[in-house]
């Protein structure tokens, strides 16, 4: 059983694999005051009950991927995987690592790691041209050129950050659920505020994507669209651009990455 991590900002993301298929997951929130130790406790407590591990932490897995944002939490995770599962083969995503994807950047150390296994994944599932569309922390939209390269993207806040700016700088505002409004023209200041981040969003997404597709190949309608991340599903319906949902990109591109890498280890 393949144990892959993908710590991001907010939320931490850990897939279990049993050859090419995911057959369990759990989302965590991210902390970076967690120590090694702790982070330990926990993956024990999430895995030590599945059926298909053992009751002792390491149990039933043969190896481990990890990618983070967060430069303190994988310092910890590095320590676990030491300490907690040092006969696993163990790849963290960093430079030196083998991806597959040329990074035609200025300087692709400033890359975040998940950007480019996202891109991994796009390439393995879709091929390219394709763009991904990452709604976590930040909305990230990634290119990936016909040839497989990684050529670029936009960042912009994501859809939690501009909730909580509304909430903090509006003064008759306030923090809101994320929940679809029943009409576009909200009937109170909650439903207006609801219809202005779903919407909203939705027409960044279309008109981002189809800026980037101009660029990206001759024909922009050859380009495949691929959104990820755990608030993907909110948007899904109202952008028009998007070809495909796969939940779970980053931790299939995560696979692949340690199948490239673990013979190497």
């Amino acid at each position: 059983m393949l144990l892959t991590i993908d710590v991001g900002n907010t939320h931490t993301v850990l897939g279990l694999f049993d050859g090419e298929e995911i057959v369990e997951h759990w989302r965590i929130s991210t902390d970076s005051r967690r120590t090694a130790d702790e982070l330990a406790v926990l993956l024990q407590g999430l895995m030590g009950t599945h059926p298909l591990l053992g009751m002792e932490l390491g149990e039933g897995i043969d190896g481990i991927a990890i990618c983070s944002t967060v430069p303190a939490v994988l310092h910890e995770l590095r320590e676990v995987s030491r300490r907690y599962y040092g006969d696993v083969p163990a790849i963290l995503v960093e430079p030196g690592v083998k991806t597959g994807v040329p990074i035609l950047m200025d300087n692709p150390k400033e890359v975040g790691t998940d950007r480019i296994i996202n891109a991994v994944a796009a390439q393995h599932l879709y091929g390219g041209p394709a763009i991904v569309v990452d709604f976590g922390t930040a909305t990230t939209f990634d290119a990936v050129s016909a040839r497989g390269e990684y050529t670029g993207g936009v960042i912009a806040p994501g859809i939690e950050i501009s909730v909580e700016a509304l909430g903090l700088r509006g003064a008759q505002l306030r923090k809101i659920e994320l929940a679809r409004p029943r009409s576009v023209i909200g009937k109170s200041t909650v439903e207006a505020m609801q219809s202005g981040i779903l919407y909203g969003f939705a027409g960044q997404v279309d008109g981002v994507v189809q800026r980037m597709a101009c660029e990206l190949a001759p024909d922009p309608a050859d380009v495949t669209v691929i959104a990820t991340g755990g608030l993907a599903p909110m948007v899904l319906g109202e952008a028009a651009v998007i070809d495909h949902h796969e939940p779970w990109l980053t931790l299939i591109g995560l696979r692949l990455v340690y199948e490239r890498n673990a013979g190497r280890r």
